[in-house]
């Protein structure tokens, strides 16, 4: 692993966007991990689309958090069932199966990072290149949504 030895920054024009499957209904958008960046750890946006989520899955020894950015949705971890709301943070233990799940009327966008990725990044880099649009870019840039332009 490459260890950098100054800061890392990155801007959104920077980023891509991957489907790991064409069929899948969320997109990442890897903002640093151990292949692009050289650290230990993977975080990325993930984009759900209206009613997108993610399939059943856990980690070996990887935490995962989920950082809501905007929109709305629920998550499943075990037996627990917990809203995703703008600023709620949920972290997922090694282990547990969980899924996440977009319920609200538009894009679900959440800060995800994994400790360690446990070759995360490389799943997500074999998928499929998808664009990023202006909704987007706007969440990505930190554009409060009363600023955003109505969509179309």
């Amino acid at each position: 692993m490459r260890q950098s030895a100054k800061p890392l920054l990155k801007a959104p024009s920077d980023y891509q966007a991957f489907r790991i499957s064409p069929d899948d209904s969320n997109r990442l958008v890897i903002v640093y991990d151990e292949i692009g960046a050289g650290v230990p750890f993977i975080t990325c946006v993930e984009i759900f689309d209206v009613g997108g989520r993610t399939p059943p899955n856990a980690h070996r020894e990887a935490f995962e958090q989920f950082f809501v950015l905007a929109g709305e949705g629920v998550a499943i971890c075990g037996d627990e069932r917990v809203e995703l709301r703008p600023g709620g943070c949920l972290v997922v233990p090694p282990g547990v199966t969980h899924v996440v799940e977009n319920t609200g009327p538009s894009r679900l966008y959440t800060l995800t990072t994994m400790i360690p990725d446990e070759d995360f990044g490389h799943l997500i880099r074999s998928g499929t290149p998808d664009a990023l649009d202006d909704d987007d870019l706007a969440v990505l840039a930190g554009v409060p949504e009363t600023h955003r332009r109505p969509a179309s």
